[in-house]
């Protein structure tokens, strides 16, 4: 999903999640939405995932797509290796919201 089409999407629907996706190890982001079916877009650009180096420039491209809220989920390598699912949903044990 680009930019346009998540903002188009922000102005049609009011039921979805963000999440920004940071990675172990790592100092980048990406920007997932989960619209109400449970299926997920990740925020591209030129059709490969957009990465942002900061969070700061995570709130500023949601922001201009109309977007206020988010939740931060931390992946951890762990998780993968051993083959066990990853639970976005578990109430503070992997994701925090974000307000900005």
């Amino acid at each position: 999903m680009d930019f346009n089409d998540l903002k188009a999407f922000v102005a049609q629907h009011d039921n979805f999640e963000i999440r920004v996706i940071g990675h172990a190890g790592s100092h980048c982001y990406q920007v997932e939405l989960e619209d109400v079916e449970g299926r997920r877009h990740m925020l591209t650009r030129s059709g490969k995932p957009m990465l942002f180096r900061a969070l700061d420039d995570v709130y500023l491209e949601l922001k201009r797509a109309g977007i206020h809220r988010a939740y931060l989920v931390q992946q951890v390598p762990h998780d993968e290796v051993i083959g066990r699912d990853t639970h976005y949903r578990d109430p503070l044990a992997s994701r925090m919201p974000l307000v900005f």
